[in-house]
């Protein structure tokens, strides 16, 4: 049982150390149940996770199943950054689920193979770097929506916009430096208007 094991150090010290805990459990074979609350650090240490809300397991399962595809509302929120977008089913089939949010001014696709009963109430995930960011409408996507960048944050490898849509909705989307979109010699700035938009693969509905 590790408690908290790596929170008195610095950042730089505290990812080479998780790595040599990965090495040892792997060279002993042992099962290591490890505390923590920093995501990161249950992301990058663990096989599986568990989740717990008020001493109630909400979720269990790999890093990349609870990340990807949280089952309920506390586990996408709890687990890294996210969009939730309110909104309601107003058509499904195909793999294919229509929902109007009124937040996004229209109508998200959403590839899932669930089906929700027309006219009941989901939540619309998104994570931030599953958002594309530009300052030309993309021509012929789904999932588009305008807004105006109201904040910015620069962190060398990847950039942190914070977005602000016509209904007054904020939207966090990150986008990897190293690929974010150049149009006309520089990319999106603080109060530029700019485009958001996203796969329908991106689109995580949530029920719960």
């Amino acid at each position: 049982l590790l408690d908290e094991p790596l929170g008195a150090l610095d950042k730089k010290l505290r990812e080479h150390t998780q790595f040599e805990l990965m090495n040892i459990q792997d060279r002993t074979g042992i099962t290591f149940i490890v505390v923590t609350h920093d995501q990161e650090e249950a992301m990058t240490l663990s096989s599986r996770i568990a989740v717990m809300d008020r001493g109630v397991i909400r979720q269990v399962g790999t890093p990349n199943e609870i990340y990807e595809f949280p089952s309920n509302r506390f586990v996408a929120d709890f687990i890294g950054s996210i969009n939730q977008f309110e909104g309601e089913v107003i058509r499904t089939g195909g793999g294919m689920t229509d929902v109007s949010c009124p937040v996004l001014s229209g109508t998200v696709k959403a590839a899932t193979d669930a089906t929700p009963e027309r006219g009941s109430k989901v939540t619309v995930a998104v994570r931030p770097e599953k958002i594309t960011i530009t300052r030309k409408a993309p021509s012929g996507g789904v999932n588009v929506v305008r807004g105006t960048v109201r904040d910015l944050g620069y962190f060398g490898k990847d950039s942190l916009y914070r977005v602000k849509l016509e209904s007054g909705h904020l939207v966090l989307v990150n986008s990897v430096n190293a690929r974010r979109i150049d149009e006309g010699g520089r990319v999106a700035q603080w109060e530029d208007e700019v485009w958001l938009s996203f796969e329908p693969s991106s689109a995580i509905l949530l029920t719960d």
